[in-house]
């Protein structure tokens, strides 16, 4: 019963905090009469601060969550949601929207809590199945919240403010469940239990969890294991420096692994490639079709990309791909597809084929990052996988900073978003043919291994004849 009960609440807070009708339709808020900004303050000095301020806040944020047993973390999470949609309803002004981009950072880096609450209060025989409803519940909400948005602009004529004012309602829903949820005993590394296995967890549940990542989104848009750790102690509190100790000696004996390191690379690069296309997607469509003189579908449009991204995530388990083997030619080749979907979003300036396009580049990246979180969790245990997972990210924000400092921020470049769509494109083709070169190589490398074995076996078998049984 107590475990329906966590469950249900985790559902609640999912689905009300991603219940945000008014996402898909940000920038056109921001740049609409009720907050009068223009392009370029939105584009090149707002938004580029949710990604300065949840690169700053994830390490600590880390941290704190494990140290302070996840709920309070929560409770901060969805504080800050509501903060911020306040903000969104009441102020005015570019620094007062760049607050509000801080506190929406605060809150993405605090999504940590929710699924690390999960394992920390269900026993591991329901970690798959809890985790499957909470990430379903979620990504419900997302899709849920785009859709209400859409019909309410579209069918019901309302206005954008209106849609504001309905995110809030849903962010001050959310923000009830969290307190009624008891507080945790235990966590991965400051309050570990003496039972804590260290044998990894079932795949599939960490596969459910990765796509949080997906939407860990700015407002305007979500054979290692089994060596066994010196530095774990079976004492149920553990020290900082203790715990920075653990992940410095669990992060180099992780990335020593040349398949986790290959995939992780991926993970970095393509997340932040990711999220720069994500974040100023609707800028590129606001210059395309103009929301004050057209009628906007942006909310069908993420409503379909989210539904088609999860249908892809599961599709994976059914793909005929040995990923061991041609995981880095499947990663060359789907990353020039995702170079493609930008080069067209960016040059056709058609708003349908742009639409189609970041659809289409949505599926495939929440198909991959399905794939590469398989590959990184089939042999971790969950502390480590918890580290993998926080670097990688850790190392896709901050190439996004750099990306947005130098391309977007109006104290680099400050480039208009054609320009940057045409950089974003260009980035994926490096990917591609980084991983096109990574593959050829592994290639090459297993025929002349291939090779050495046949002539080893040719040479055991000539030794053998030329001592020929007597008998």
């Amino acid at each position: 019963m107590a475990v329906l009960h966590q469950t249900l609440l985790l559902c609640v807070y999912g689905f009300f905090s991603n219940l945000r009708p008014s996402e898909p339709f940000l920038t056109a808020y921001l740049l609409g009469p009720d907050k009068n900004l223009t392009e370029t303050q939105v584009v090149n000095e707002v938004y580029p601060v949710w990604t300065y301020s949840y690169l700053v806040l994830l390490f600590p944020i880390f941290l704190a969550t494990d140290f302070l047993r996840y709920k309070p973390v929560m409770v901060l999470q969805a504080t800050s949601l509501v903060v911020t949609y306040i903000m969104l309803l009441k102020v005015q002004g570019v620094l007062a929207m760049q607050l509000l981009e801080f506190f929406f950072g605060l809150a993405t880096a605090s999504e940590v809590a929710y699924y690390s609450y999960i394992y920390s209060v269900v026993e591991p025989k329901h970690y798959q199945r809890v985790t499957a409803y909470c990430r379903s519940m979620a990504l419900f909400g997302s899709a849920a919240g785009s859709l209400t948005g859409q019909l309410l602009l579209s069918v019901a004529k309302a206005q954008l403010l209106h849609l504001v004012i309905i995110t809030l309602t849903t962010a001050a829903v959310a923000f009830l469940a969290p307190w009624f949820l008891p507080m945790p005993k235990r966590s991965l590394f400051f309050h570990k239990s003496p039972e804590m296995e260290e044998k990894p967890h079932s795949t599939t549940a960490l596969i459910e969890k990765e796509g949080d990542l997906a939407s860990q989104l700015p407002l305007h848009s979500q054979a290692i294991s089994t060596i066994p750790r010196s530095s774990e102690t079976g004492r149920l509190r553990s020290g900082p420096v203790q715990v920075l100790q653990v992940l410095l000696a669990d992060f180099l004996k992780c990335y020593r692994c040349p398949s986790l390191l290959a995939w992780s690379l991926w993970w970095a690069l393509a997340t932040c490639g990711y999220f720069q296309v994500i974040n100023y997607a609707q800028a590129l469509w606001e210059n395309i079709r103009p929301s004050q003189d057209n009628e906007i579908y942006n909310g069908y449009v993420e409503t379909l990309a989210t539904l088609l991204g999860a249908l892809a995530a599961l599709l994976v388990g059914c793909l005929p791909v040995c990923w061991s083997a041609w995981g880095e030619l499947a990663l060359c080749v789907l990353s020039l597809l995702m170079a493609l979907c930008v080069f067209a979003m960016d040059t056709l300036k058609n708003i349908w084929l742009c639409y189609s396009s970041y659809v289409l580049f949505r599926a495939i990246y929440m198909l991959l990052i399905t794939v590469a979180t398989y590959q990184i969790a089939a042999s971790l245990n969950m502390q480590r996988y918890a580290l993998v997972f926080g670097v990688n990210t850790f190392l896709a924000l901050l190439l996004q900073s750099l990306l947005t400092v130098v391309v977007v921020d109006s104290a680099g470049l400050g480039l208009n978003v054609f320009t940057q769509f045409l950089i974003y494109g260009g980035y994926f083709a490096v990917i591609s043919v980084v991983f096109l070169l990574a593959g050829l190589y592994k290639l090459a490398s297993r025929r002349c291994s291939k090779q050495q074995e046949q002539v080893l076996r040719s040479g055991q078998a000539e030794t053998l004849c030329d001592f020929p049984l007597v008998c």
